[in-house]
């Protein structure tokens, strides 16, 4: 993937370190330095000032904490500290030995194996938290380069080793995780140096950069030279181009930069074969489409790590835009907003991000505010007066769309804002101003610090998602809603929540966002209970015509379903390739296919 451009490969300053623990927790998301906490005037607060609220005291998320999961914040639960005595390595020393010949980066040390053996599941964090160590990699290897990967799986491919990719380790289905009666030794193929931007060709808007590359600093380095991907999924602070693209991944600003099927042109994996141990699809060609048979890119993109490593990607990129522009729109309640999406969704006049919050949703991205001066609690009362009395919406029924519109000119972008606000007026929907939507877009990269803080007092709580054709969107939202409410109270579970909201939208459908979280005091198996409630809403979500997964892969945790989700002949493909590609079940992940997991 070597082509002539002026442009030089540059190593990247990631804000990911080799040794993510100094600066990423062990045990939980994001950066060390930003948490909930709550302090010594028993207020909740957020740590840090890399975020809009840090450093600030949240009151009105302690009184929604308490009074939503009824939770005593004076009896917190402490994590176990990080272990000093972890399971030993299994590596052989024909082994170690071959891996010194490299010349490449490695460690057996048990911390670098234990970062590396989970993602953030639920289950994993809540383990870890407890001191529940199963079964971690064996040795890490931090190779810098294609070639460097490619001997690092020749020698796995010679011992009988099993290579397993980790990229941002951000996964939320298990993926990352390693199988746990695996009996071959581990080896964890950390991508994190392979970061490079490797060229630009702003003629063509296309670049070529290594598969280890996070995603907020290929953005930074993207934008010095006027560019962007465009790619925003939630998680992009952490998650690297090559776990986007094994997971088939979507981001927030899809609508106008696509997601990450429709970026990649050319992909470069390393694969378990012995006669040929890479595969780089279209070799000779770089077009902007062809129809020369099925599109091999498509096998690749979803692997979970079950076919190789990815190596190298050629993708689209766009000029900056010149304007920048947040909304937002308050609805009577969230049947209007699902029906004025579709009508954007249907006219495509979409912004780049058009969100809609469900009313819980809303509440608690009121509680996230911090503490108001008198004037900004007079301005807020006189918002409220207008939504509820004048407007008449009922507080707890309206929902909230946050937009976010990007262009070039300034009359662009009032075109489609006008457009749009005069769809949401035909459902009954009222500007609700910028500073709205612009705090609840930044406000997504908060919310997944939220779920350490529920661990510590008790409470449980993750998101799934699923896609869904509008003609059965509302249906849906209602059916899994009530579900998970049967499903609690089976349980015995009183206080709980479940909430959604709209956060992709298509011709023929949307992503459904779901959030769960319930108190779990008095629960023995808190977190196998959880996996029963959400198991549940699984199956009521493809009994709705729901599907399987939108963008967070299938993983280990949904990999019972994929066989019924693909049909048979899709599977028999599936294996298929996986046979051909990795004939010795090198990259023995687990993840998508049950065949793969017998020993999981």
């Amino acid at each position: 993937m070597k082509d002539d451009h002026p442009y030089q490969p540059t190593q990247v300053q990631s804000v990911v370190p080799k040794f993510r623990q100094e600066l990423l927790k062990w045990n939980g998301w994001g950066y060390k330095d930003s948490a909930f906490i709550l302090n010594e005037k028993d207020i909740i607060k957020f740590t840090g000032n890399r975020y809009s609220i840090g450093n600030k005291e949240l009151p009105y998320l302690t009184s929604w904490v308490k009074e939503t999961f009824q939770v005593d914040l004076n009896c917190r639960m402490e994590s176990k500290p990080l272990p000093k005595k972890l399971p030993d390595t299994l590596i052989s020393q024909p082994f170690l030995d071959a891996i010194k010949t490299l010349d490449i980066e490695y460690s057996v040390q048990g911390v670098d194996r234990l970062i590396r053996s989970h993602g953030h599941s639920l289950r994993e964090i809540y383990n870890l938290k407890q001191g529940f160590i199963t079964r971690i990699p064996d040795i890490v290897v931090w190779p810098k380069s294609h070639e460097e990967a490619q001997k690092t799986v020749e020698v796995c491919l010679d011992h009988g080793v099993v290579c397993i990719p980790f990229g941002g380790g951000t996964s939320v289905s298990g993926a990352a995780q390693c199988p746990i009666n695996e009996y071959r030794a581990i080896l964890c193929l950390d991508t994190s140096q392979m970061n490079r931007i490797l060229w630009i060709d702003p003629n063509n808007l296309l670049a070529c950069c290594e598969a280890g590359i996070i995603g907020q600093d290929l953005e930074r380095e993207l934008r010095i030279k006027g560019f962007t991907s465009g790619h925003e999924p939630d998680s992009y602070e952490f998650s690297s181009f090559g776990g986007w693209i094994a997971t088939r991944a979507s981001g927030m600003k899809k609508n106008v930069y696509g997601n990450i099927e429709d970026l990649v042109v050319r992909a470069r994996m390393v694969t378990g074969r012995l006669d040929d141990r890479q595969m780089t699809l279209e070799y000779k060609t770089q077009v902007p489409r062809k129809s020369s048979g099925p599109d091999f890119d498509h096998i690749i993109l979803g692997s979970e790590g079950t076919l190789g490593i990815i190596t190298e990607i050629v993708f689209k990129i766009r000029p900056m835009p010149n304007i920048i522009k947040y909304g937002s729109i308050v609805f009577p309640d969230l049947e209007s907003g699902i029906y004025a999406l579709r009508q954007i969704a249907k006219e495509r006049c979409q912004p780049a991000s058009i969100r809609l919050m469900d009313n819980d949703q809303f509440k608690f991205g009121q509680a996230l505010r911090p503490e108001e001066s008198w004037g900004g609690l007079l301005l807020q009362g006189l918002k409220h007066i207008y939504i509820t009395r004048i407007k008449g919406f009922c507080w707890d029924k309206l929902c909230v769309a946050t937009l976010l519109f990007e262009g070039n000119s300034h009359k662009e972008v009032f075109m489609q804002e006008a457009r749009i606000y005069e769809i949401a007026k035909d459902y009954g929907g009222v500007p609700s101003g910028e500073s709205n939507g612009e705090r609840g877009y930044t406000l997504t990269f908060v919310i997944a610090y939220i779920r350490d803080l529920g661990l510590d007092y008790n409470v449980l709580a993750e998101s799934f998602e699923t896609s869904v054709s509008w003609s059965r969107a509302s249906a849906l939202c209602r059916s899994v809603k009530a579900r998970v409410a049967q499903e609690c109270h089976s349980y015995g579970i009183r206080n709980f929540l479940i909430s959604c909201r709209i956060t992709q939208t298509y011709d023929d459908g949307c992503c459904i966002y779901f959030y769960m979280g319930f108190n779990y005091d008095m629960l023995f198996d808190p977190v196998r209970t959880y996996e029963a409630i959400e198991e549940a809403a699984r199956h009521e979500i493809l009994a709705c015509g729901g599907s399987l997964s939108h963008h967070h892969g299938i993983g280990k945790m949904r990999a019972k379903f994929y066989p019924a989700a693909v049909g048979e002949a899709g599977i028999a493909l599936y294996r298929a390739m996986k046979k051909h590609l990795d004939p010795n079940n090198i990259f023995a992940a687990g993840n998508l296919d049950p065949l793969y997991q017998s020993k999981l």
